[in-house]
């Protein structure tokens, strides 16, 4: 496997901002640091912190996350994950049930980059780097993710041109940016591209043209796919890999 290590220019900086410090230790993107500080789950040398603006000293402060202590992390990995049906895309869960630990097991604690539903297989990228994952699920990032959709009954190509015109939902327009039939699917599977990351959204933008959504894959994020990836397998993603998902991030910064 082709593991890369990457290392921040902000590790060697002597004040950071907890958020930074926290994603940069592999806790979560910032803005789910930002919502652990505000809960009063971050101590900074003993001392619950909620202000988000707070500094700390990368070399004095003892930083820890519910009790756990946590150190900046000098070695980044990114990973492409073929995500299993029934597996629940967290770290842990209060119910027992089965999470992406079981099947990714590596010696840096990673996160998964956005979620998947439970019932929904496919990519899903997991990583350490939390100012990577935190550009990455950033709306102005309009990253190109494809699903395909098994559907209850034959959806014509009427309701495909529905799809690329958009959907009302009750959050707002839904569209897709490329939609087509499955050949060989009695029109019964449809391949859709999506930018955006709103809850439920593929399965949403069908139900509202009156179809269920029987099972449901995500074939492709930024043009990453599973291919030579088994369902419940992963791997390390190579150099130019990162590399372009990096190019991502950086047309974020601008954007912002």
């Amino acid at each position: 496997m082709d593991q890369l290590e990457s290392k921040d220019t902000d590790v060697y900086q002597e004040t950071l901002r907890l958020n930074r410090y926290l994603a940069l230790a592999g806790v979560g993107s910032r803005r789910k640091n930002d919502e652990l500080i505000l809960s009063g789950a971050v101590k900074v040398n003993n001392r619950i912190i909620t202000e988000l603006g707070t500094k700390v000293n990368v070399s004095r402060d003892r930083v820890s996350v519910n009790g756990n202590p946590v150190e900046i992390v000098h070695k980044y990995l990114y990973i492409l994950f073929n995500k299993p049906k029934d597996c629940i895309t967290t770290l842990s869960d209060e119910k027992g049930r089965t999470t992406i630990l079981k099947y990714v097991r590596v010696r840096h604690r990673v996160f998964p980059v956005g979620r998947l539903d439970r019932d929904t297989t496919g990519v899903l990228l997991l990583t350490n780097d939390g100012d990577l994952a935190h550009r990455l699920t950033h709306p102005s990032s309009e990253i190109e993710k494809v699903y395909r959709a098994g559907l209850d009954k034959s959806f014509p190509e009427e309701q495909l041109r529905k799809l690329l015109k958009g959907i009302r939902l009750a959050d707002g327009l839904a569209k897709a940016g490329r939609a087509a039939i499955v050949p060989g699917s009695r029109r019964k599977e449809v391949l859709l591209s999506v930018v955006e990351g709103r809850n439920h959204l593929v399965k949403r933008m069908f139900e509202s043209l009156g179809y269920d959504v029987k099972k449901l894959e995500r074939v492709s994020f930024a043009g990453l796919t599973t291919e030579g990836v088994a369902r419940g397998e992963w791997r390390f993603l190579h150099r130019n890999e990162v590399q372009y998902l990096k190019a991502f991030q950086s047309k974020t910064k601008t954007a912002k």
